[in-house]
């Protein structure tokens, strides 16, 4: 049995150092990387990297076909947070539609077709993991700050989604598990304007940070789908 896992949005910081740490563990015989802009295939070894836009429904239906099944392991490493001159919404004078729309299109509607394609390729009898990258902030029980519009709401959405998902995947493969992660802050290009007022042990770097996600995720079994759960393997509520 070959076992397979994907990485969707290795071109990111967290999406790449899951791809790595994946590659070099003995679980998986195959990596599937997908970006935007994959790098050459270095040939021998499980990566495999290949293309997809998180933002362009018919490139997710051509990964999910070029790939095939099953799949053990599918992770959604995407997120848009600001862009340009667009910073996260601080008050409601600040609503733009376009860009709440692109947000809603990375955050939310790209990973809800990634389920759509992707989890009817887990393996069917056996534990098998869909997993989408979320953040605290989507917790609409625990906004007690305020602001960021569109990434609140969109992560929110990402949040109903896999809840919705779960429900339905667990008809058809009650092994599986179907799951958002908050990874904290890490040092990426998306928190970095954001993490001066994080106190330095609870930011991550990008490898630290899917050696967490990771170990969550090897003690989640099928009673924890439709969960969104912290790096800490805390579950964050709803």
């Amino acid at each position: 049995m070959v076992r397979r896992a994907v990485v969707i949005g290795s071109g990111g910081g967290i999406g790449a150092a899951l791809a790595r740490r994946l590659a070099a563990s003995a679980g998986f015989d195959m990596v599937h990387a997908l970006s935007r802009h994959p790098p050459p295939n270095e040939g021998p070894g499980p990566l495999r990297p290949g293309y997809i836009d998180i933002g362009a429904p018919d490139s997710i239906a051509a990964a999910a076909a070029a790939i095939g099944g099953p799949l053990e392991l599918v992770l959604i490493a995407t997120g848009l947070l600001h862009e340009g001159e667009h910073r996260p919404e601080r008050a409601l004078k600040a609503l733009d539609a376009a860009w709440l729309a692109g947000q809603f299109q990375i955050n939310a509607i790209g990973p809800a077709l990634v389920l759509r394609h992707f989890a009817p390729l887990l393996a069917g009898d056996r534990r098998a993991i869909i997993a989408a990258l979320s953040a605290r902030v989507g917790s609409i029980s625990d906004n007690r700050l305020g602001g960021w519009y569109g990434y609140r709401a969109s992560k929110a959405a990402l949040n109903m989604i896999v809840r919705t998902a779960a429900i339905e995947l667990a008809r058809v493969r009650p092994a599986a598990i179907c799951v958002g992660l908050h990874p904290g802050t890490v040092d990426t290009g998306l928190s970095r304007p954001f993490r001066s007022g994080v106190p330095a042990a609870r930011r991550f770097t990008p490898e630290a940070a899917a050696d967490r996600l990771l170990r969550v995720l090897d003690g989640l079994d099928a009673r924890a789908t439709g969960r969104c759960f912290a790096w800490d393997g805390s579950e964050v509520p709803p």
